[in-house]
């Protein structure tokens, strides 16, 4: 029975894979239908059930090479150097598709008495003359775009030699004009704080707000610099206006409270309502288990003290000394201390309450240091407000 019904199930699959496969045929997804075929041909390929692959193996590479080649012959007619990477691309598809192919042959068509037919050729001059094409034009398209002055040409020049790069990875100065492409194409934000406020901001705050490399941003683009550089223009500014401080009084809040509980305290007889024993059918007392109540009185203290800064970041156009766009941040920080007394058992309480009996009275932290503490939040929002609002978009 087993074996009848893993059949059925192998049965099953196959025939959901050849629908899929013939599906992505039908659809013109050939090579799609190239590799779900191999995928099923690379064990087996001469059981009877992979008959089915191999006759859609063969129509879709021939479907596949008949429609690379019209788009080949449009393009070639066109001669325009924008097609020059997808003829490239494409005589490197027509390659691949045969050599993933070339592993599985002969692949035999049992009902006709043949093997499969697959129409091969050699590309390699077409990928080596298509490939010289478009290294020549990348390189000259990229050093055309390194004489705009539009931010974004560079870094498409960046972007065309990084993969004429990948191509020949010693053409010409390729590496020194990605330099150059990088260099251009960056845009150098100067990054300062000000204080608007009646408190002094702590010194290792601003050094940590302002310390880019803990953000974790890594925007190829964009660099942020705490210390202006000489000989260094700087597109954008980036102000951080601390404008308001409020700090809370020190406090602390009291109050007790009683809590009792039921506990397990040995066992005990079971006695009648005449305060008799009694005894199961065999003669055995009856016990069963013992209970009493604990108290315990809590006297609970909590101190607390609050932090909350305000500021906003301004984006600032260097070439226009114009802002761009405000944006509000706030940030709390709760200082919390909670430690706790009893008498009476202290088991009446819950288990998650006993740490607070360990605890003991802090000092408060100072204004200073409150401020301090809010940095790590003031850092989270300030990262979310870059990640979200580019300089240049």
């Amino acid at each position: 029975m087993r074996k009848i019904i893993l059949s059925l199930f192998c049965l099953f699959c196959i025939s959901c894979g050849l629908r899929k496969t013939e599906k992505f045929l039908n659809t013109g997804n050939y090579d799609n239908a190239i590799k779900t075929a191999i995928q099923n041909l690379i064990t087996r390929k001469t059981a009877k059930g992979k008959q089915e692959y191999i006759l859609i193996l063969e129509a879709a590479f021939a479907k596949a090479k008949e429609r690379d080649f019209n788009t080949l012959d449009i393009m070639l007619k066109d001669r325009n150097d924008a097609n020059l990477e997808k003829i490239y691309t494409t005589y490197l598809q027509l390659n691949n598709r045969q050599e993933q192919i070339k592993p599985l042959l002969p692949l035999p068509v049992i009902g006709q008495s043949r093997n499969a037919t697959f129409n091969f050729e050699n590309y390699s001059t077409q990928i080596v003359n298509s490939k010289i094409a478009l290294s020549k034009y990348l390189y000259s398209n990229a050093n055309r775009l390194l004489k705009s002055n539009n931010k974004f040409d560079f870094r498409k020049a960046y972007d065309d030699l990084d993969y004429l790069n990948s191509l020949y990875s010693d053409y010409k100065n390729v590496q020194s004009l990605m330099d150059e492409a990088l260099f251009k194409g960056t845009d150098y934000v100067y990054v300062y704080t000000k204080n608007e406020t009646n408190m002094v901001i702590p010194r290792n705050l601003e050094n940590d707000l302002l310390d880019f490399n803990t953000y974790g941003l890594n925007d190829r683009w964009v660099v942020y610099h705490a210390n202006r550089q000489k000989d260094l223009k700087y597109d954008y500014g980036m102000l951080v206006s601390f404008r308001q401080i409020n700090i809370s009084p020190e406090q602390i809040f009291e109050r007790q409270f009683t809590k009792e509980k039921e506990i397990k305290d040995g066992r005990k007889t079971v006695l009648d309502a005449n305060g008799k024993e009694v005894k199961d059918d065999k003669g055995k007392v009856l016990m069963v288990d013992n209970f009493k109540k604990i108290f315990a009185s809590v006297y609970e203290f909590k101190q607390t003290k609050s932090c909350q800064v305000t500021a906003k970041i301004d984006y600032i156009d260097n070439n226009t000394n114009q802002p761009i766009e405000t944006f509000p941040i706030n940030s709390l920080f709760v200082f919390e201390n909670i430690y706790a007394t009893f008498n009476g058992d202290r088991e009446a309480c819950d288990e998650n309450y006993f740490r607070y009996f360990n605890q003991r009275p802090m000092a408060f932290p100072t204004n200073e240091q409150m401020v301090f503490y809010s940095g790590e939040d003031l850092k989270a929002k300030l990262k979310n407000v870059i990640v979200h609002n580019k300089f240049r978009r």
